[in-house]
Formats: structure tokens, C-alpha cells, sequence
């Protein structure tokens, strides 16, 4: 696109490959996310420091956060992704449920709840198992199935800090946990002018720990009836507040093929590249020219299905020891190649994973 690239990083991460492949780079601050990428001044520093126009935050950290986009906004800078008020009314995902039931999208029996008591007494209300999940959560940080009364209170408690650490947000809500249930999610974007493209589901139900490992484009389970419900369901979501910019809607259906709205990711996913390979189309390109104010160039009829992909997400872990992360030198690395594979890492032979974060292939 023509575009020159700042790279913002933490020192964990000042040998990966994307900062020795951006045209300029800066550190942001020492290894920690929240001294550094969690960091809003010292982001905002960078970002005038190196005069940059905009800003793209990236999968997760500043990507849903409504004090760093408003000042992005009132310094001059363009914030590559969704308005305020879209984050405002999707991005706190018990938030996000009220507003969903308003436009009659069917959500998961569950409530929001502020204190561990009260909690308890919906918890029971519902029926065990119950899961809890972190309002401003992600990645599966600040959620614990509960199965039991008399465990109930020792798990949120482990959640609100999980929380607290990951998101500098400690809300937390519950939801009934359905039994071996399918995840799907649907991709859509939208343009400012009110635009809005949805494209062929993911299914993510293969995970660990609430965590995706594996994503494939489109669903062995989504049949045409369901696949048109589920278009309908977020594009009327996506409609109705006015979204713009890429975003997620992600529902779980259960086994008699029904499907609950779960949350809206108002950001891109780790998983978008099975859908740009599906569909043919660069959703972070249509992040770019969204911000700056085109028209999204395709329509929705020109969205087609174009055979099948499956994305694996390879972490650095050592199964020997309950998959807990594995930080260490990377002596030796073969990629995959080909015809119809693609790969997103930033690491290589040679590479040190550090004690922070994991590695995404």
C-alpha cells in the first residue's frame, strides 16, 4: 500500500522478526506487557516521537481500549480499528450481551454480577457446571469452569486477578457452560458509510484451556440453513451499532444445531488469515482503508466460498509438563511450504523465546 511501517516493542521481543523487518522501530519498555504494550503514555510517546499518522494495536493489550483510542483520538491519531462507541458497546462482553438480547440475538442463560456472593447465588440459579468469564477477556485469561457450589468462590476469586493482570479490568460475568458445544464465529467488516460485508464462518471448537489451537474455514458442521442464520444474526449485530472496521461475532451452537450470541471481538483475530484465504480478501488492507475513509471496494455478493483451510496454532509448550509455556533457543526450525500455505510467526532458527508470551506460528 505504499505505507511505511513503526514498529513499537517490548524488549522481550526486539529480536523477532517483525521488528527487523519494519521500515523504523522503537522501544516502548522493559519485557513486561503492562510496563510496555499495556503502557498508553509510553505507546502515545512513540507514536509522536516517530510522527506516525496512525496506529494499528494488533491482535489483543490496547486493541479494545476505549482511554487509549479516545486519546488517540484527541491527539490527531488514527486509531486503525472500531469507533468508541462500538467498543463501548461490544467490547465488554457482559455489555455486549445486553445488547445483543435488545436486538433479539439469542445469548447463553447467564447474568452479570459484580460481587462473588451475589454470583454465587445466580451460579445456583442456573445450575452447575457454571462458567465464569472476564468482562474485558480474551485468550481464555479470566475464565474457570465451575462444577460445584463449594468451589465457586475460590475460582472467581482466581479470575478477577487473572483479570486484573491481563486486561487492568477485574468485571467478571457467568454464563450456563454447554456441554461439548461448537465454537463458530463469523468475520465482518464495515466502512463509515454504513457498509457492512459478512464473510464465511471459522469453526474454533478444537481449543485447550479456552484456548484455539485449531481453525478451519468453512465449518464441517455449519450446514447452508445454519450458515444463513448465523449471517443474519451478526450482520443485523453489526448493523444495528453502526460497526466499523473489522470485527468477530462468535456464537456456540449447541448439538441440536442452535446458536447463542457469546461476544464480538471489535479487533483482528489470530485466525483472519483462513478467512482471507477462503475468500480472497486482505482484511487487515480493509482495516487501512477503512481508516481512512474509503469505501470497502467489494460487495456483499462478491463474497464467495473458495475451497477449505485449516489454521494450526503452534505454541512454544512442554507437553511433558501440562503444556506450560517453554521458553528457550530455537536450535533448529523447518517451515512448511507450498502451494496453499501460508505462515504468520515471528520467530526463526535461532530465535530465543523469552519468559514472556509464547510463540504463534
Amino acid at each position: 500500500m505504499g505505507l511505511k511501517t513503526v514498529i513499537g516493542f517490548s524488549q522481550a521481543d526486539r529480536d523477532s522478526i517483525p521488528v527487523t523487518l519494519a521500515d523504523e522501530k522503537i522501544c516502548i519498555g522493559p519485557p513486561s506487557p503492562k510496563d510496555s504494550y499495556l503502557n498508553i503514555p509510553a505507546v502515545v510517546s512513540a507514536i509522536e516521537i516517530t510522527k506516525a499518522d496512525a496506529v494499528h494495536p494488533g491482535y489483543g493489550f490496547l486493541a479494545e481500549n476505549i482511554p487509549f483510542v479516545e486519546i488517540c483520538n484527541a491527539s490527531g491519531i488514527v486509531f486503525i480499528g472500531p469507533s468508541v462507541k462500538n467498543i463501548k458497546l461490544m467490547g465488554d462482553k457482559s455489555f455486549a450481551r445486553k445488547t445483543a438480547k435488545s436486538f433479539r440475538i439469542p445469548v447463553i442463560p447467564g447474568y452479570e454480577e459484580s460481587n462473588s456472593k451475589g454470583a454465587l447465588y445466580h451460579a445456583k440459579k442456573l445450575g452447575f457446571p457454571v462458567i465464569i468469564k472476564a468482562s474485558a477477556g480474551g485468550g481464555g485469561r479470566g475464565m474457570r469452569r465451575v462444577n460445584t457450589a463449594e468451589e465457586f468462590q475460590q475460582l472467581w476469586y482466581t479470575c478477577q486477578e487473572e483479570a486484573k493482570s491481563a486486561f487492568g479490568e477485574g468485571a467478571l460475568y457467568l454464563e450456563k457452560f454447554l456441554e461439548r458445544p461448537r465454537h463458530i464465529e463469523i468475520q465482518l467488516v464495515g466502512d463509515k458509510k454504513g457498509n457492512i460485508i459478512v464473510f464465511p464462518e471459522r469453526d474454533c471448537s478444537i481449543q485447550r484451556r479456552h484456548q484455539k489451537l485449531i481453525e478451519e474455514s468453512p465449518s464441517p458442521f455449519v450446514d447452508e440453513k445454519l450458515r444463513r442464520k448465523l449471517y443474519k444474526f451478526a450482520y443485523r449485530l453489526a448493523k444495528k451499532i453502526g460497526y466499523i472496521s473489522t470485527g468477530t461475532i462468535e456464537f456456540l451452537v449447541d448439538s441440536y444445531g442452535n446458536p447463542y450470541f457469546m461476544e464480538m471481538n471489535t479487533r483482528i483475530q489470530v485466525e483472519h488469515p483462513i478467512t482471507e484465504l477462503v475468500s480472497g480478501y486482505d482484511l487487515v488492507k480493509s482495516q487501512i482503508l477503512v481508516a481512512q475513509g474509503n469505501k470497502l471496494p467489494i460487495n456483499q455478493k462478491s463474497v464467495r466460498l473458495n475451497g477449505h483451510a485449516i489454521e494450526c496454532r503452534i505454541n512454544a509448550e512442554d507437553p511433558s509438563k501440562n503444556f506450560i509455556p517453554s521458553p528457550g533457543r530455537i536450535e533448529k526450525l523447518v517451515l512448511p511450504g507450498g502451494p496453499g500455505i501460508r505462515v504468520d510467526t515471528h520467530i526463526y532458527q535461532g530465535y530465543f523465546i523469552p519468559q514472556i508470551g509464547r510463540a504463534h506460528v
